[in-house]
């Protein structure tokens, strides 16, 4: 199976169900406060995420898929956080906000990658009291009719507690219906295309099983009870199992290199597999890929989502050892793997239009102080900006390609801007070098790095070797002058 850059932009999904904001708050315990035999955390960083229905819908977004969220959320600031963050990731979101209800929000206390406490705050109750079933349902009707895929995403929070017309509308319209479950009585999804249990919720509403054959038995009375064409069992290390309520099942090993996290893994791959019935994918192919794309989120931290170039590298067996030239996507999660085996990240950034030994220096000199290093390549439009008509030179498909096939390099990233600063924010690097004779703090992104305890350097440029006397030494050729 192959993936391109492309595969699912013309997939339209239609996500409702429990939306969620996960929040995390990390840093570093160095000692048992004095109140109670618990860790002090001292937190120093804090990040928000899309959590539940809101994290499917970011994951099919990030497939490249036109996606639409709906849900119920309050009037707090819990909503507007999440809907500035799905606008961001280009998820289209039609919430019903009930006046003093709360936004279900699950906060994460982690040190050492570690979690040690979640707290949440919701109010289930109140969707029903506020109207926002009824509201929900309108939402998803007048939506309908452009979406090729339904997925319901249950957290038991309330938005899907009356989920019946909602399955009945989409089969009117002959819409794929996928689900991921919540609770004992799968009765509530009759009619839908798909299940995604995992194998405890599963034998939850069938009863214990003793080995495989048992599940894949009990399964498939399931699916022919409630009228549905299959369940997409998880199951954890021993991988996913498809039970169709016709034909033969089909096994899919696990693919997780490194387990970081769960967090979320459930979310990506319904998000994955309707997706890829959306883009005509048949069943199997399109459990194949959520089966892969679960391997690679679980080496994540948090609810995160998987991209369509990770899709592909894995399926080539690249997963995990993914390096030259990258998209900033990939690269997030590639630095966020990178830190999570503990590895110190080092970042540094210029227009590389003419390569020369000093670059090599420099670059090489740059690597050795830390264990990975990522180079961030003005694209064609900003070095024109930054060193006028005529540059670059030579083009950023082969500036990267140059780039790329240094050893000391990791990963080269475009960047359109004319500085970094918003890259490098979101990179995070522990290190930041720039070269030449500026100050740490002339450096962009240098808040962004100090701010996190991370480090700002300067290296010095090697005497004889610059970009400018290469261009001017090759005018020079141009216009029958001996180079100097």
């Amino acid at each position: 199976m192959t993936l391109t850059a492309g595969a699912f932009q013309s997939a339209s999904i239609l996500v409702v169900g429990d939306v969620i904001l996960d929040r995390y708050w990390s840093g570093a315990t160095g000692r048992i406060s004095p109140e109670a035999p618990v860790p002090v955390v001292h937190v120093t960083v804090s990040e928000e995420r899309p959590g539940g229905a809101a994290n499917v819908a970011a994951n099919v977004a990030a497939l490249g898929a036109d996606v639409m969220l709906i849900g119920v959320t309050g009037t707090d600031e819990a909503a507007a956080v999440l809907a500035d963050r799905l606008e961001a990731l280009r998820v289209r979101c039609r919430f019903t906000r009930i006046a003093g209800s709360h936004t279900t929000v699950k906060l994460r206390v982690l040190s050492q990658h570690q979690q040690l406490i979640r707290l949440d705050f919701e109010r289930p109750q109140a969707i029903h009291n506020g109207g926002g079933m009824e509201q929900l349902f309108e939402d998803f009707r007048s939506a309908l009719s452009g979406a090729q895929v339904v997925v319901l995403s249950d957290y038991a929070k309330g938005s899907l507690a009356n989920v019946e017309p909602i399955i009945d509308l989409a089969r009117s319209q002959n819409k794929p219906i996928v689900v991921d479950p919540k609770g004992r009585d799968f009765s509530r999804y009759r009619g839908a295309t798909v299940l995604t249990p995992n194998s405890k919720e599963l034998e939850a509403v069938v009863g214990e099983c003793a080995g495989r054959d048992e599940l894949i038995d009990k399964g498939r009375c399931l699916c022919e009870t409630l009228g549905l064409a299959a369940l997409l069992v998880t199951r954890g290390e021993r991988g996913m199992l498809l039970i169709p309520r016709e034909g033969e099942e089909t096994e899919f090993p696990a693919k997780a290199r490194e387990v970081y996290d769960v967090t979320g893994a459930g979310d990506t791959v319904v998000a994955v597999l309707a997706t890829a019935l959306a883009a005509r994918q048949d069943l199997q192919h399109a459990a194949a890929l959520a089966n892969t794309a679960a391997g690679i989120v679980v080496g994540k931290l948090g609810a995160a989502s998987v991209s369509v170039e990770e899709l592909a590298a894995a399926l080539h067996d690249k997963a995990g050892a993914v390096s030259g030239i990258v998209s900033e996507y990939i690269l997030i999660g590639l630095v966020e793997r990178a830190r999570l085996r503990g590895q110190t990240v080092v970042m540094t950034n210029g227009c590389f239009d003419i390569l020369h030994a000093g670059h090599v220096r420099y670059l090489a000199a740059a690597r050795a102080l830390g264990d990975r290093l990522v180079v961030a390549v003005n694209d064609d439009a900003s070095v024109g900006r930054l060193k006028g008509p005529g540059r670059p030179l030579n083009p950023l498909a082969q500036r990267l390609a140059v780039l790329a096939g240094l050893r000391s390099v990791d990963w080269v990233v475009p960047f359109p801007e004319d500085t970094p600063e918003r890259l490098i924010c979101r990179v995070r690097p522990e290190v930041l070098v720039k070269g030449g004779d500026y100050r740490p703090e002339e450096i962009a992104g240098h808040g962004c790095v100090t701010d996190r305890g991370g480090r700002v350097i300067t290296l010095p440029l090697v005497a004889g070797c610059s970009s400018t006397r290469v261009v001017t030494a090759l005018e020079g050729l141009t216009e029958g002058k001996s180079p100097s």
